[in-house]
């Protein structure tokens, strides 16, 4: 059983979405402040983390940036408030898997929960699981969600994989920004296109890409990306 780890110092928010996961047969664990989420999310049988933006003791996004450092890979799922953008681009650039914005559907959630574990637990389209590969320079190992690049390591998140999988399973071919959006973060993804270009930005920058020149994530304006042969 997945067990979701809810970090929410709303005692009433985390109450309802304790609720509405055990009823999708997920178990639940809930911390109430930065520090405790922290802690908790250290341990090895978390499958995913639902986490807010505003925590005291120590905010989400600095929770979200201790997790990356450490080096866990668990998907993490940020709760913003209407209009913080600027919350939400942070919040992905150190490493966070998607997000949603409060006030939210509980279907909503409950997609976008699902969502995310089925792509940790389901390889990408034509990769084997764990198969080491190669896109220029770096070398990608999904066993331990790294990107190694001469003697640089990075840790790579649950989506940031999945695209670099689906980008090695077809090299040269135009990839769709829809087709990118419902692959990797699902079907039932309800938010913009800007989400996925804001990724790429930070996968070009892991594999060593200049930015107004990259080498391996080509644009191809108006429709998607493409990996280059």
């Amino acid at each position: 059983m997945a067990l979701v780890l809810v970090v929410e110092d709303d005692p009433t928010m985390a109450e309802m979405v304790s609720y509405n996961l055990r009823r999708q047969g997920l178990e639940v664990e809930v911390a109430h402040d930065g520090p405790g989420g922290l802690q908790r999310a250290r341990a090895k049988d978390v499958s995913l983390i639902l986490l807010d933006v505003m925590l005291p003791r120590r905010s989400g996004l600095s929770v979200c940036e201790h997790i990356r450092k450490a080096g866990l890979i668990t998907p993490i799922l940020m709760l913003t408030a209407l209009g913080q953008t600027s919350d939400k681009v942070a919040g992905l650039k150190i490493g966070a898997d998607d997000y949603v914005t409060k006030p939210f559907g509980v279907r909503e959630l409950l997609a976008r929960i699902h969502a995310l574990l089925r792509r940790v637990a389901k390889p990408a389209e034509g990769d084997v699981a764990g198969t080491v590969f190669q896109i220029g320079a770096a070398s990608i190992d999904p066993k331990t969600f790294q990107l190694k690049r001469g003697k640089a390591v990075v840790e790579l998140t649950a989506k940031e994989l999945k695209l670099l999988q689906l980008f090695h399973a077809h090299p040269g071919e135009v990839l769709s920004r829809d087709r990118l959006l419902n692959e990797v973060w699902g079907y039932n993804y309800y938010g913009t296109t800007r989400t996925l270009d804001q990724v790429i930005v930070q996968l070009r920058k892991k594999l060593g890409d200049n930015g107004s020149e990259p080498k391996h994530l080509l644009t191809v304006h108006g429709v998607g990306y493409k990996l280059a042969l």
